[in-house]
């Protein structure tokens, strides 16, 4: 006699997600903890600061780099670990929160590789933008440059369905116009720095990996070459 099909409630998310929140929340309980003398002794206290001055991308080092052409490792890595430091617990929440929402839909659809080059990618795109465009003092931390980059994938989901049912493939895009409008307006009410652009540029960066990177996306693109 078989045993029946046992379906779970809800879908489980994918290793690479579960890894990335693991991550990001490990750090900042970390930080947590060290702030209220838990672990790591007095020093503990300025652990977020030190990993601040540490890992966060800094707009004036890229000037640095720019200017004396030398391209250190300490500050490469810049572009790629400061999506891991917060400011705040309150920022890892909703960075967390979006990473498995949009990150298990893009893992699913994209594969785990794909999602996890989509994120650390999206992250190097917003902070190059954010130090090409701007003249910020303020470093870029925080992982809502990546994070705009699922986005972008999950919008160009959106989009290509539209386009496949015959909607105005427009609508896709109502997701990252209400965000970066809420952005605009908070920053019009409570001023702070311009690092929505960053998230811009992750979204952006995010939207055109999905090209290359999406189900069949290599196909398309050699088949129009073709076709040229």
């Amino acid at each position: 006699m078989s045993s029946p099909t046992h379906t779970p409630p809800v879908n489980p998310l994918p290793p690479v997600v579960v890894a990335l929140v693991l991550v990001l929340m490990g750090i900042e309980i970390l930080f947590m903890a060290g702030s209220k003398g838990l672990i790591g002794g007095p020093e503990a206290v300025g652990w977020r600061v030190a990993a601040m001055q540490k890992y966060a991308f800094s707009g004036d080092i890229f000037d640095w780099m720019v200017e004396t052409g030398r391209w250190p490792f300490e500050h490469l890595m810049r572009f790629v670990t400061y999506p891991f430091v917060s400011v705040t617990f309150t920022q890892t929440i909703f960075v967390c929160v979006f990473v498995l929402a949009m990150g298990k839909l893009v893992a699913e659809t994209f594969g785990a590789v794909a999602m996890l080059l989509i994120f650390v990618l999206s992250g190097i795109g917003g902070a190059l933008l954010y130090a090409l465009l701007l003249n910020e003092p303020y470093p870029l931390v925080g992982g809502f440059p990546p994070v705009y980059g699922l986005i972008g994938a999950f919008t160009f989901l959106l989009w290509r369905k539209l386009s496949l049912v015959g909607e105005n493939q427009a609508r896709a895009f109502t997701l990252i116009a209400f965000l970066m409008g809420a952005q605009l307006l908070f920053g019009l009410l409570f001023g702070g720095s311009r690092d929505w652009t960053a998230d811009l540029a992750g979204f952006a960066t995010g939207f055109g990996l999905s090209f290359f990177l999406g189900p069949g996306g290599w196909a398309r693109i050699r088949s129009r070459i073709r076709h040229d």
